[in-house]
């Protein structure tokens, strides 16, 4: 049961990196030789806001596995209809294309709120009944 607990502390800390990471690569599109490197250097922090945020939420998840599993959940169910309706229309993506980048960009998170939340509920229910806490 121990190594069941420890895989799903460290499952959704993992991946939640890696898609951090994945969504990162995103920013080097900032980079051109039209412009100066003061105003590519800002355009890439710019476009690492999202990273700053959902790093954010990783701390938040880290510390407290339950409020932070249901935001970053939360994160990726509701960022899905943007990202569709920006693919499908803007960049005119098949109903399948943009389906498939919904669930490369989003599906990881909305997985990684649910390990959290079960990381949560295994380790809560793990624990002796004296020295549970009610939420």
């Amino acid at each position: 049961m121990k190594k069941s607990i420890k895989l799903f502390h460290w499952l959704p800390r993992i991946i939640c990196i890696l898609a951090i990471l994945f969504v990162s690569l995103f920013a080097l599109d900032s980079f051109s030789p039209d412009l100066t490197i003061w105003q590519q250097l800002l355009a890439f922090f710019m476009h690492l806001i999202p990273t700053y945020v959902l790093i954010i939420f990783l701390i938040v998840a880290w510390k407290r596995e339950l409020i932070g599993g249901i935001i970053l959940t939360l994160i990726g169910i509701g960022f899905s209809p943007f990202l569709f309706n920006l693919n499908y229309k803007r960049n005119h993506f098949s109903v399948f294309q943009s389906l498939g980048i919904v669930m490369t960009i989003a599906l990881p998170f909305i997985i990684v709120g649910i390990l959290f939340i079960v990381s949560y509920i295994m380790k809560k229910n793990n624990l002796p009944p004296e020295n549970r806490k009610s939420n």
